[in-house]
């Protein structure tokens, strides 16, 4: 390892997916024993960037209520996944706009850990990295866990 210091910041990517919420558990459960704090993170996107193809208007939505959802949705899925054990670790919630793949390492730069869920889709399949995942391994400015569901 080189003379950067890490700080006991465990970043975990959390999206309400089933993967995530794993993910999430794992860092908790992590960061409950080795004293670290969990920094869990969630990117939302303009929809007006991805959801042209599905026939949508982008006046239909307000980037205020995106990120308000967004805020809800990630203190709904922390809330849900402490547990009597992983009562004591303080954990950080960040929202933050942006294409997880990009956000993820950005926010964990000087962080002990990037926790992120893999998506299994299967048999072969849920042997591979999603997406994101994939790009966290080989972009992260720190040692990457990827948590299978």
């Amino acid at each position: 390892m080189t003379d950067q210091q890490y700080d006991r910041r465990i970043v975990v990517g959390v999206d309400s997916s089933s993967g995530s919420k794993a993910a999430l558990r794992w860092a908790l459960s992590q960061a409950a024993l080795s004293g670290s704090t969990v920094e869990a993170v969630a990117a939302w996107q303009d929809p007006a960037m991805t959801t042209y193809a599905y026939g949508w208007s982008p006046a239909e939505f307000d980037d205020s209520n995106i990120r308000t959802l967004t805020e809800k949705a990630l203190a709904e899925t922390v809330t849900d996944a402490m547990n009597p054990q992983n009562q004591v670790v303080e954990v950080r919630t960040t929202v933050v706009q942006g294409l997880a793949s990009q956000v993820l390492p950005a926010v964990a730069a000087g962080a002990q850990l990037l926790v992120v869920g893999n998506r299994g889709h299967g048999a072969f399949a849920g042997m591979l990295l999603g997406s994101v995942s994939q790009h966290c391994v080989h972009h992260a400015p720190c040692p990457v866990v990827v948590v299978p569901e």
